[in-house]
């Protein structure tokens, strides 16, 4: 496995989209930097189990400001999980799609 000075987590979740970056010595993890967007990614969810236009519109704009923090990190440096949400919604491919796009991750 690819050891990296820098290394970053990306969370998902249903109510807030998280980064944590970090700096790696001797195996022991050092925070840099931390951004947290309030997305409400499972508020979105409707009926049909797609999510609608503006939380994507929010998710996307948070995944924006995390790819710009992100650029310049090696891609196997980055690692990202998403909420129950995501397994569930019908077009959730389609939003990731996307998001590949703002980020230049994919997942």
């Amino acid at each position: 496995m690819k050891k990296y000075s820098t290394v970053a987590a990306v969370d998902l979740g249903s109510n807030s989209f998280r980064l944590q970056v970090a700096r790696v010595v001797d195996d022991q993890l050092y925070p840099l930097d931390s951004l947290k967007d309030t997305v409400r990614l499972g508020a979105g969810l409707g009926a049909d189990n797609s999510l609608d236009q503006d939380t994507c519109n929010r998710a996307l704009a948070s995944l924006g400001r995390f790819g710009e923090r992100l650029r310049g990190l090696p891609l196997g440096a980055v690692r990202a999980v998403g909420t129950n949400t995501f397994r569930v919604a019908t077009n959730a491919q389609e939003f990731l799609q996307q998001a590949e796009g703002r980020t230049r991750f994919s997942g």
